[in-house]
């Protein structure tokens, strides 16, 4: 049996975790979640769950669950505020943290659960896109295990499971291309955040469906790769794979390539993650090649959707250039859900914070805090 906490469980991949905990046959318990300001979600898994800790980062929704919980007598230990997330993480009852909130808010309570020894079921690749070389050296010291948690990254994952490293020529991402794939920049540029949220074959967050038709999404999964296979970007390629039944694959110096398949079901990577080194009866729906007409490939249009160039562009050079790439897409994607930037400013706002600041080889913990919070602050004041 593991013993987990769920950060984010309100969110896309914390709410398709909670169905495998539900089967029992999984052997996952729940002790402790996070969430920010959802009430109705959190009685929800109150009454089904009873987890012994929820941390609540919102004060208006952390009042309310406390009067709710004292009200109906439920026995749970709260935490409130920014606190909130690293004092779940780091329960003694757990061995595995499920990090699912969305952007650089996972980075120090997963740093913080490593420390505490805990093994990390990563959704936020935003922890490692910032602060990889930081966040790897920490599992290493305290012989952590980092289980990817995204299907790309958790397909990766099981094709080198038997193999060398030392044999891997290179990974392949693959990509479905997002809404707007076969578009021209002439048609980006009055897209609205509707027409951007409607991804053709994912259900996920909007920050990450915003990402996901911008190709961000696979620049940060590139730049997640990186770190958690030890491989250069030299040796990452992204293909877009529009029926998005291929999740990755890693081709082999003898060119054997070894492809994982399977459906556009978020709760089989996130089962594996959970389950690992063994495998669970599938959750979810099984693959029928008989219903599959066709799998095809095509190369990225980097001409287009300009934010993969530049994913790689702020990996190769590395530092805290990463962090000032991440930092700019999430106040852009912000503001273009808002509806105070256009569409194609995503990566106008990306390119610019990446001239504007220093390159900084070396970062440390709060070195890359700080570049956010810096990053942000002049997006908001020359873009708003």
């Amino acid at each position: 049996m593991k013993n987990i906490s769920i950060l984010g469980v309100t969110g896309s991949i914390g709410t398709q975790a909670l169905d495998i905990i539900r089967n029992k046959e999984n052997k996952v318990n729940l002790i402790g979640v996070t969430a920010h300001r959802n009430f109705k979600g959190l009685v929800d898994i109150i009454e089904e769950f009873s987890p012994k800790y929820i941390g609540i980062t919102d004060k208006k929704c952390y009042e309310a669950i406390k009067e709710y919980c004292e009200r109906e007598n439920k026995q749970v230990n709260l935490f409130g505020g920014e606190e909130a997330l690293e004092k779940v993480a780091t329960l003694k009852e757990i061995d595995t943290v499920l990090t699912s909130v969305v952007g650089i808010a996972g980075l120090k309570p997963t740093i913080k659960a490593i420390e505490a020894k805990k093994n990390i079921a990563l959704a936020n690749k935003e922890t490692l896109v910032v602060a990889g070389d930081i966040v790897m050296a920490k599992a290493k010291e305290n012989g952590v295990k980092i289980l990817p948690v995204d299907s790309e990254h958790g397909a990766i994952f099981q094709c080198i499971q038997g193999n060398e490293k030392k044999d891997i020529n290179k990974i392949i991402l693959t990509a479905s291309g997002g809404p707007f794939r076969g578009k021209t920049r002439d048609d980006l540029k009055e897209i609205t955040p509707k027409e951007a949220l409607k991804h053709p074959k994912w259900n996920m967050g909007r920050k990450i469906s915003i990402d996901s038709s911008t190709l961000v999404n696979k620049g940060l999964e590139v730049i997640e790769a990186h770190f958690l296979f030890g491989v250069s970007y030299d040796e990452i390629e992204v293909i877009v794979h529009p029926q998005s039944i291929v999740h990755s694959m890693v081709e082999y110096k003898d060119g054997s390539i070894i492809a994982q398949l399977g459906s556009t079901d978020m709760r089989l990577p996130i089962q594996y993650a959970l389950s690992y080194p063994d495998r669970r009866t599938a959750i979810a729906d099984k693959l029928d090649f008989k219903t599959v007409s066709s799998l095809t490939f095509e190369q990225p249009d980097i001409n287009t959707f300009r934010c993969l160039e530049l994913a790689f562009k702020a990996g190769k050079l590395g530092g805290n250039m990463p962090a000032i790439y991440n930092g700019a897409n999430e106040i852009a994607v912000e503001l273009f859900l808002d509806a105070r930037i256009k569409y194609l400013q995503i990566e106008e706002i990306i390119e610019d914070a990446m001239n504007k600041f220093p390159h900084v080889k070396n970062p440390d913990l709060q070195q890359v805090l700080d570049i956010d919070k810096q990053v942000r602050e002049y997006v908001l004041k020359r873009y708003v």
